[in-house]
């Protein structure tokens, strides 16, 4: 259900902005999106997992928070990010 080590630095390469970037929204947005596929793989398996789903629903919206900053501050960072992580919103 977790992320590697390997898979969470593979992300933040390919997402920073510049070299050592890990805390910039996108990098943040694209660790959570990859958590959420994890979970919801699970959650497909192991339909009345409630305390997953619960972490779930909070990783889901944390993500859109990050989203809506990256929206307010810059649009067309806004739908790269999207359009790149392949995301419907």
């Amino acid at each position: 259900m977790s992320i590697t080590a390997e898979r969470k630095q593979e992300v933040i390469n390919e997402y920073a902005n510049g070299q050592g970037d890990t805390g910039s929204p996108e990098v943040q947005i694209a660790i959570l999106t990859e958590r959420i596929r994890n979970l919801t793989e699970h959650m497909t398996e192991h339909r009345k997992d409630f305390h997953s789903r619960r972490g779930l629903l909070i990783l889901v919206g944390r993500r859109r928070r990050l989203l809506t900053y990256v929206k307010s501050k810059n649009p067309q960072r806004y739908l790269d990010l999207i359009q790149k992580l392949g995301l419907r919103r």
